[in-house]
């Protein structure tokens, strides 16, 4: 009967709009299921539409595999019935965005170990070809194809490429699902041969010993997707006889590798959202066993860098709330050794650091904004450089030599759009090696930004970062997309988009609203928007479009909200506490089952993200966090038009959560407004992985919302 349900909807949607009549929407079966927790008992009416991992992949689908398939495809040919009038508004779309994209484009080369590393692109391929260069020669060769790789699969990710020491050998990760499960393999760039060493379910990620034979990466568990295992693989061995190096056993922390500048240590880093323990191995003798640099305690965070003899370490230890640098020798890792070598600023948060022989780049957040400052080790002098415009972001870019007086940067801004510098410290002189090529007649002196403040409920000013077509009249006449994230103390720069021109040049306002929850403004500002105060970010967003129409950029009849995974949340939240703010709202793959999600410990990412959200088996957190959740708190009212996109095999967000609210939504609300799920049954968490093929979705994005707008060409 389930199935026969869901079959008959799928087709009817299809049939009606083929006859002219309003297709109407596929109704999901509700068969109640308790969810319990330390005494609290909700009902989810939805619950059976969750696959496991067994389910997805087994050769011959059980019953309930077919009805939940059933019903995504009956919301997919329902989406794709309501928005057929626009299929040519959409290939017309997608050819503009793709036609901005310089087809045959590669990244500036940077130098490494004696030779130049770079990649390229060519006309009408989606993926990239990873080139190297031996200094002083002019012919670069292919490392990796990964064209090739892509051939016959629907979906392919690559990751974690490492050239091993000698520069013989090249290690990466691949992934065919989009479950971010890659298996490692290596090639010879001698010979181009692939070795037989293959190791399967891991983060993608491997670091070469100096030997050039043991690889080191990061085994992941099979249920929980958690980066939990440290192991060691000796070329030529299989991958059966890896030895563990380390397993990190508190299951609310993930471990990574990295390698330090001088290339005299590899680091096992453990981290979670208030902690993190560094663990040095010498990568001379991986054997050795491994060494905690400073022990772990929670609220202590740190990460380190070591070059010539001295380990530098960014902390924020003793109060530092914003981080502070110091340094110490490398025999003595202890923080009792440790010295200062740039305080702590309660009014500058101190992202990161790039260390040279003779410099220190310290990358900087002052009242919202990227800085970069220049210090001499020498002598202590120091100085800032200088963007020139009003909103923008800069970034420490590849900087793999330490004996050298050049910095490469990267910058862009809302009108210009990504580029790469490398300045000489020294003579303080900058040179533009690369600015990415906008085809399409695009100029940026056709556009404007600005950053303004709003002021929020509680007196709170949050930053707005916004741009515009010149000639823009500020009369509320205009359409806007308002975005946000707001989560894990991740900042939303404003970089260029090249996408982002398609609405400007429609008229519409685009906006950035750089709520609380992230760290535009400094530790203080993610703190203010996590665990037991996650409610300001979603008033802040609301606040600033208040704010916005109130100035009159837009208008609650033309203001559109946009923001994904857990800025997904973002969007289910403010759709259910103020929804006559927005005309629309994008939710793309929606983190929206706050708290069924944080209360199952198998779901991969749950157990080290209860320091973001809470631990809902705590009946503070839970109470809380019932408070906001966007499935939890569906009710009956009207609701904006709403897109929502998901991707059957996301790691991240499982399917189920927006598929769930989608049938909540549709069950409780009392308008007629669009809501439509686009669900990529190919693809996870980051959508399509082929350059162009990503591009199909951003087109029905726009389309969904120029539709609203009456915007036909």
């Amino acid at each position: 009967m389930k199935r026969t349900l869901f079959i008959l909807a799928a087709a009817t949607a299809v049939i009606l709009a083929s006859c002219g009549t309003k297709p109407q929407p596929p109704v999901a079966e509700k068969i109640p299921y308790v969810v319990e927790s330390n005494g609290n008992e909700r009902v989810d009416n939805y619950f059976w539409m969750r696959l496991s991992d067994e389910q997805k992949n087994a050769e011959t689908p059980d019953s309930q595999t077919v009805n939940v398939l059933a019903y995504l495809n009956a919301e997919n040919d329902y989406a794709d019935a309501i928005m057929k009038h626009t299929d040519e508004f959409q290939k017309k779309l997608f050819e503009e965005l793709t036609g901005r994209i310089k087809q045959d484009d590669e990244t500036v080369p940077y130098l490494d170990n004696g030779y130049w590393y770079n990649t390229k692109y060519f006309p009408g391929k989606e993926y990239p070809v990873l080139y190297r260069r031996k200094d002083g020669t002019d012919e670069p060769v292919v490392m990796l194809d990964v064209n090739l790789l892509a051939g016959g699969h629907e979906y392919t990710g690559v990751g974690g490429a490492a050239v091993s020491p000698d520069n013989n050998l090249l290690a990466y990760g691949v992934d065919h699902v989009s479950r971010r499960q890659y298996t490692l393999q290596v090639k010879d760039l001698n010979t181009g041969e692939l070795l037989p060493d293959n190791i399967i379910n891991t983060t993608g990620q491997s670091v070469w010993a100096s030997d050039n034979k043991t690889l080191l990466y990061v085994s992941k568990d099979p249920e929980t997707l958690r980066a939990a295992t440290v192991k060691m693989h000796v070329l030529g061995t299989p991958s059966s006889e890896d030895k563990v190096v380390y397993n990190e056993d508190d299951e609310t922390f993930s471990v990574y590798l990295a390698r330090t500048k001088s290339k005299k240590f590899i680091t096992i880093v453990s981290s979670q959202t208030l902690t993190t323990e560094v663990r040095l191995i010498d990568a001379a003798n991986p054997g050795a066993g491994v060494k905690v640099f400073e022990p772990r305690k929670v609220d202590h965070l740190y990460s380190v860098e070591h070059l010539n003899g001295t380990f530098y370490i960014h902390t924020n230890a003793d109060g530092a709330k914003n981080f502070k640098l110091m340094s110490c020798p490398e025999n003595k890792t202890g923080m009792a050794s440790w010295k200062e070598v740039i305080p702590h600023r309660p009014d500058v948060l101190l992202e990161g650091f790039e260390i040279f022989d003779n410099y220190l780049v310290a990358d900087e957040r002052i009242k919202g904004l990227t800085n970069l400052r220049i210090i001499s080790l020498a002598d202590g002098s120091d100085h800032f450089l200088d963007f020139g415009e009003e909103t923008y972001t800069a970034g420490i870019s590849v900087n793999p030599n330490a004996n050298t007086t050049l910095l490469r940067y990267s910058y862009s801004s809302l009108t210009t759009p990504n580029s790469v510098y490398d300045y000489d410290m020294a003579a303080r002189a900058k040179t533009l090696l690369k600015q990415d090529s906008v085809l399409g007649g695009f100029d940026k002196n056709n556009y404007e930004s600005k950053r303004l403040w709003a002021t929020a409920g509680d007196g709170t000013q949050v930053p707005v970062s916004l741009v515009y077509r010149k000639g823009f009249v500020q009369d509320g006449k205009a359409p806007m997309l308002l975005y946000a994230y707001g989560s894990y103390g991740s900042s939303t720069n404003p970089s260029f988009r090249s996408t982002i021109v398609s609405l400007l040049d429609r008229g519409f306002v685009y906006a950035i609203a750089h709520v609380r929850g992230g760290s535009e403004m400094g530790r203080q500002w993610y703190e203010d928007g996590k665990l037991l105060k996650k409610i300001n970010t979603f008033t802040d967003f609301n606040d600033c479009a208040r704010f916005l129409i109130n100035e009159k950029y837009t208008s609650a009849e033309k203001l559109y909200a946009m923001g994904g995974s857990a800025g997904g949340l973002l969007m289910g939240a403010i759709a259910n506490m103020e929804p006559e703010l927005y005309n629309g709202i994008i939710a793309q793959v929606p983190f929206v089952d706050v708290v069924s999600t944080m209360l199952d410990a198998t779901i991969p990412l749950t157990t080290f993200e209860w320091d973001e959200w809470g631990d809902p088996r705590k009946q503070e957190y839970y109470d809380y966090m019932l408070s906001y959740s966007p499935y939890d708190q569906v009710k009956a009212q009207d609701y904006p038009n709403l897109l929502v996109t998901t991707g059957y095999w996301d790691s991240q967000v499982q399917y189920w959560e927006p598929a769930k609210w989608v049938a909540k939504l549709r069950e409780m609300k009392t308008d007629d407004n669009i809501l439509i799920m686009d669900v990529n049954m190919t693809a996870g968490h980051g959508g399509a992985s082929g350059r162009f093929e990503r591009l199909k979705t951003t087109a029905l994005e726009f389309a969904f919302m120029f539709d609203l707008e009456g915007i036909k060409e």
